[in-house]
């Protein structure tokens, strides 16, 4: 899932209280009470074989092995992006399913090196910390230095007065957090005195240091251009995730100097040094590689239908990710989840009456570029797709599905859930005909163009402060319950769109009106960034 502005995270930050049993690492009892209860007997047999293999044969856990541990994470241009790509091509081609990888532009690629990050003064402590995304290398030397902080400045000038200080040092540029406790924890044991005190001070520091930054002209993300060019050796920051030990981890905003991301306690040990006058300092050493301009791809897979081969169900996920974690539930889930609904539907329904297409989507992080390239590229495949059912939020089971602003995807979405056993569809609930993705996940770009594409929408998990984007994203996140019960979902409901005798209705709704009075506009097909650099 991007994290660029025009994300819209309505549907995904929605929170539906349900009572659940299912466990991360549930015992051989829970797993086959689990099975059997999914194991309803339905009336349609293919639906029945898709139950029991997805159930019974299931893949995931070998997929989530080698796309997470063996390949990774996924940053576009990087070699374990390319690695990915070759990985999810041979495994379709191993299940009998044609594969190949399509370029749909360039980026600057980057390899990551080791990073170490080490406190040596005023006493010796290895930081938990890592190299930002496209950062510069400090070339496999340790480069030693002092850390400083922001002061507080009058004015640009005293801002510009100020700049020469940072000429050999690291500077620090986030804001130190008061409490390293997320909220839940503050609410559970805190006093409500304590708990509005820190609220209050927390408040307080935050409008303080935002106007302190506002002063030197510059916003946050440019601010590090300007200290590299005054000779800082480095940039650290701390971005925390409200949550006990994540970080979010993005890109560098330098180009000639490291920038580093250090988890909340150390980056606090080393304001806190540095505040005082203690004057501490680091060692770091990075070796990290730019390696010009690289290809970026999509993995596009097919399981070609019989009697209407030029029609389409379009099954979608973004391969790439950030890499804090190993882009576990960001988008590995999506990714081995279409994958699995892909071998399942090709062991059950060899010969489906639409072509069932798998689009596995690159550089999403980076505004949905790999999905925007391909509808733009493909108006041929766009024009005669019946449906595209996205993945995109996460390891929970799906338990919300909204009719994209299509008038009669009640009548249709309807008979497809109707399909799938109850067992699986209980906690689902429905909004039709809902609203046009405006660009939060890929789905968004097929909506844009005028075709159904839906957003299957998962229970959260603690997904936005836990995984999204942090350095906590990792296989050791992931539920496959849930995720199995994805792929019984998802593969019935693929089942059920590409038997239709016809393509569907795609009447869109009237929009709502905006702020103005006057109706919004339905989204606009956006052009891709073909190449690029970091963000």
């Amino acid at each position: 899932m991007n994290s660029f502005k025009e994300c819209s995270f309505v549907i995904h930050g929605l929170f539906i209280a349900v009572a659940t049993t299912s466990l991360a690492n549930p015992s051989f009892g829970q797993v086959q009470q689990l099975r059997q209860q999914q194991e309803t007997v339905v009336s349609d047999p293919i639906i029945q074989q898709i139950v029991d293999e997805a159930n019974n044969n299931s893949q995931l856990e070998d997929l989530a092995f080698e796309l997470l541990d063996v390949v990774g994470p996924r940053l576009v241009g990087t070699p374990q992006m390319t690695k990915a790509n070759d990985w999810t091509v041979e495994k379709f081609q191993s299940w009998g399913i044609k594969a190949e990888k399509q370029q749909f532009g360039e980026w600057h690629g980057w390899e990551r090196g080791i990073s170490h990050i080490d406190m040596v003064h005023p006493r010796v402590k290895t930081l938990a910390g890592t190299q930002l995304a496209w950062s510069p290398s400090t070339n496999g030397k340790a480069v030693e230095a002092e850390v400083i902080v922001l002061p507080e400045w009058k004015d640009s000038l005293d801002f510009r007065s100020w700049l020469p200080a940072v000429k050999g040092k690291y500077v620090m540029i986030s804001q130190p957090q008061l409490t390293g406790r997320p909220d839940y924890n503050w609410k559970e044991y805190g006093t409500p005195e304590s708990i509005d005190r820190m609220n209050d001070q927390r408040i307080s520091l935050i409008k303080a240091w935002e106007e302190n930054i506002a002063k030197t002209g510059f916003s946050a993300n440019s601010l590090p251009s300007i200290l590299e060019e005054a000779g800082a050796v480095g940039i650290l920051t701390s971005f925390w995730s409200w949550e006990f030990g994540a970080n979010k981890i993005f890109g560098a905003r330098s180009k000639m100097v490291p920038s580093l991301d250090i988890s909340l306690e150390d980056y606090g040990i080393l304001h806190r040094l540095a505040a005082r006058g203690h004057k501490p300092r680091i060692k770091v050493e990075t070796s990290s590689k730019s390696l010009g301009i690289v290809p970026s791809f999509n993995t596009i897979a097919e399981i070609k239908g019989t009697e209407f081969p030029d029609e389409y169900v379009i099954l979608s996920a973004h391969l790439d990710s950030w890499e804090g974690g190993s882009g576990a539930t960001d988008n590995g889930t999506g990714t081995i989840t279409m994958m699995e609904v892909a071998r399942v539907l090709k062991k059950i329904l060899p010969n489906p009456k639409r072509t069932i297409l798998i689009g596995l989507w690159g550089s999403e992080e980076q505004g949905l570029n790999g999905s925007r390239a391909f509808v733009i590229d493909n108006p041929d495949i766009v024009e005669k797709t019946q449906a595209v059912f996205n993945l995109d939020n996460g390891t929970g089971r799906v338990v919300n599905i909204d009719g994209s602003g299509f008038v009669h995807s009640y009548d249709y979405i309807g008979r497809w859930l109707s399909a799938v056993p109850t067992t699986i569809t209980k906690e689902i609930k429905t909004n039709f005909p809902g609203n046009p993705g405006s660009g939060g996940s890929d789905h968004a770009s097929f909506v844009a163009a005028g075709i159904p594409a839906f957003m299957l929408s998962s229970l959260s998990w603690g997904y936005f402060s836990i995984t999204w984007h942090t350095n906590l994203d990792t296989y050791d996140k992931l539920v496959f319950d849930d995720l199995r019960s994805n792929v019984i979902l998802t593969a019935t409901m693929a089942y059920k769109a590409s038997e239709e005798p016809e393509l569907v209705n795609r009447e869109q709704r009237v929009m709502p009106a905006g702020r103005n009075g006057q109706p919004t506009a339905w989204p606009a097909i956006r052009q891709p960034r073909r190449t690029g650099v970091g963000y």
